[in-house]
């Protein structure tokens, strides 16, 4: 069965501002030996074969090694708990690839699944600043950059990138990161913001 949504997204990573991983679509290493990130997606509308999926947002953490196309990722899922089983389940369908779309590119490269979980999910933006809060553990806000005198912000253009193949450059300016056995203190770090339009 045919499923789009529509949304917005943001993410922080632990490397440095602007991360090569994303640059290269994945084909430069990481700054560190590590690649840790959360990315984080608010649903303004769309169904997930029949399931009306709008206003809810969900989040990936993921550990991977420096090249990324090394595989062996390690994903959790975070669903805000507001979503009913059957709706978390089908947004763990689309995070997992197994309805095809943008993360089915993915998929071949998460060795291990660490599980979903539904806590409270805080998501904002205003004016190019973009939020979350995730339960007791889990703090970030990126920032649109935006050159004095320029048009628009600054951007990423043609990129192989699940959310969008143009990015927004926007790093973190506050980032406290925790579960899942992943954790890492981001602030200053890469971060990215973008609309997306996912279907499958």
């Amino acid at each position: 069965m045919a499923w789009n949504i529509e949304g917005r997204y943001f993410e922080n990573c632990s490397c440095d501002a602007v991360c090569p991983c994303t640059w290269s679509s994945l084909a430069k290493p990481a700054t560190h030996d590590f690649c840790k990130f959360l990315l984080t997606v608010h649903i303004d509308s769309g169904a997930i074969e029949g399931t009306d999926v709008a206003g809810h947002t969900f989040a990936m953490l993921v550990h991977t090694p420096k090249m990324m196309t090394d595989g062996n990722w390690k994903v959790g899922l975070f669903v805000d708990d507001g979503a009913s089983p059957e709706q978390a389940g089908a947004i763990g369908k689309v995070v997992a690839g197994e309805l095809g779309g943008p993360m089915a590119m993915l998929a071949p490269l998460i060795g291990e699944f660490l599980g979903v979980e539904q806590v409270p999910i805080e998501f904002s933006e205003q004016d190019g600043t973009h939020s979350v809060k995730i339960g007791s553990s889990i703090d970030v806000e990126v920032q649109d950059v935006r050159v004095p005198d320029l048009p628009g912000d600054s951007m990423l253009v043609n990129v192989m990138h699940p959310a969008n193949t143009t990015l927004t450059i926007a790093p973190a300016t506050r980032s406290q990161i925790e579960g899942f056995g992943i954790s890492f203190e981001g602030t200053g770090t890469s971060g990215f913001s973008a609309p997306i339009s996912w279907a499958g």
